[in-house]
């Protein structure tokens, strides 16, 4: 869809504009000045649970996790809603209400927003940040010897699927809802005190779609532990029960190429690494010290994080499972 579009704007003609036009990465950043540059991303989507307030934080938090994942620092925010005439408007003020109060959360503030009619209620934010010209995180750079770091578990999308179709439990969503309402903001913030050479969330790509992404730009191939995986409760259960969401297949579909199991996994198994996310954890390539150090002052701060795998130096984007 994009490529008639490709020769509309040239990179060498926007200097200041550091991030959106050479690669694709988790949020544009444009400089301001040497210590300045602003962040910026969009991100909104149907509900995935039946809660309004819970959908509305939900979408808050994974609209604010781009920013995260530049390593930036949210400002403000607009909201983006859709939302049919037949439903009662307190629902709406509901899915708001959990936004905006994500939003404060956050430290950043709701400035204003758009509404427009539509079939399906949708709802999401534009963002914008802040952030050092020369603290950037970005999805390229990762190199060889890199350990790779994940700060949230899996499995929203098989859960948020069994959900929709009346097979999950009360303990399962509450688990999957607490997950994806959390704030990538003190994985990130911890994050700025080590090396980060690259880093993503974790979203509708699926842990392998975005892994192989940032493999890809930074012309380094990554191996995973899939024992070392970490997995939201009933996660794997669902999976076996072949409870997935659309999204996998696609995800299956663009990505298996780029994909070698080095150990044997059932199919549902396999599947997993497609499940598409919703506001999940952040993807760091660090260093092996940085790491090791970056683990342990997230479990200081009550955060979780979690050592998935290493950066090899193999075929560009590729991904083992190991």
């Amino acid at each position: 869809m994009l490529r008639p579009l490709n020769d509309m704007f040239q990179a060498k003609d926007y200097p200041a504009l550091l991030v959106g036009l050479a690669e694709p990465d988790d949020a544009a950043v444009y400089k301001l000045n040497d210590t300045q540059a602003i962040v910026s991303t969009v991100d909104f989507f149907p509900p995935v649970v039946d809660d309004a307030y819970a959908f509305g934080a939900i979408a808050a938090a994974n609209a604010l996790s781009d920013i995260y994942a530049m390593g930036a620092d949210p400002l403000f925010a607009i909201n983006l809603a859709a939302f049919p005439d037949a439903l009662d408007d307190s629902i709406l003020t509901d899915i708001l209400r959990g936004g905006a109060e994500k939003v404060r959360e956050a430290g950043a503030v709701i400035a204003g927003g758009h509404t427009i009619t539509d079939k399906e209620p949708k709802y999401g934010l534009a963002v914008t940040g802040i952030v050092s010209p020369d603290r950037i995180f970005t999805k390229g750079g990762a190199r060889p010897g890199d350990r790779l770091v994940l700060t949230k578990p899996l499995g929203t999308g098989v859960i948020t699927t069994a959900l929709k179709r009346d097979q999950a439990s009360s303990e399962a969503v509450d688990g999957a809802v607490a997950s994806m309402m959390r704030l990538n903001r003190g994985a990130s913030q911890i994050a700025r005190r080590f090396a980060v050479n690259a880093a993503t969330d974790i979203t509708g790509f699926g842990l392998l779609g975005h892994a192989h992404e940032m493999a890809h730009l930074g012309d380094v191939a990554f191996a995973f532990t899939y024992d070392a995986l970490p997995w939201l409760p009933f996660a794997q259960e669902y999976a076996q029960q072949d409870i997935f969401p659309g999204g996998k297949g696609r995800n299956l579909g663009a990505y298996h190429g780029f994909v070698t199991l080095e150990s044997p996994l059932q199919n549902w198994q396999a599947d997993l690494l497609y499940d598409p996310q919703t506001s999940g954890g952040l993807l760091l390539a660090m260093p092996e010290t940085d790491a090791a150090a970056y683990l342990l002052e997230m479990q200081a701060a009550g955060e979780s994080a979690w050592l998935v795998g290493a950066v090899l130096d193999g075929p560009a984007g590729h991904i083992y499972i190991r």
